[in-house]
């Protein structure tokens, strides 16, 4: 493995130490909007934005504020409108760049992470080029299973 290719992934291993350390709830005012489908504010349905499903087995319906493309949060919720998920998607460009990624979930402090999962990506619709998935967890593996 090279010496950058290294560095992007302490930069990673970093950037989740940081994530999974940050508040991980959404604020009193902001909560109602954000925990049922549609969120509210300046989220949109990814899938009206790019050429991508409504629902994508495995995250959900998601929806993204377009000014915080490419890296997120993206909201993903299950069938029932429920929000089970956060996913962060950090082109690996940057990581091996050393951009800084702060505040994080600043704005989810307070929510009930059961699990994160770090996936790599090759790129997809809205986000191109290869990134990972940083995916927040508020259900546990078996109602993700189901995803």
């Amino acid at each position: 493995m090279n010496a950058t290719k290294n560095k992007g992934l302490l930069i990673l291993a970093l950037s989740m130490a940081l994530i999974m350390s940050a508040p991980l709830g959404v604020n009193a005012a902001a909560a109602p909007s954000v925990m049922k489908s549609p969120p509210g504010g300046a989220f949109k349905k990814v899938s009206a934005l790019v050429p991508l499903p409504d629902y994508i087995p495995g995250l959900g319906t998601l929806y993204v504020d377009p000014a915080t493309l490419p890296v997120g949060p993206f909201l993903g919720y299950d069938r029932q409108g429920r929000l089970v998920n956060i996913t962060y998607m950090i082109p690996l460009a940057d990581l091996t760049k050393e951009k800084a990624f702060t505040g994080l979930g600043a704005n989810l402090s307070g929510l009930p992470v059961d699990h994160t999962d770090v996936v790599f990506n090759p790129g997809h619709p809205g986000v191109p080029e290869a990134h990972y998935h940083i995916t927040l967890w508020l259900v546990d593996t078996a109602a993700q299973k189901k995803m």
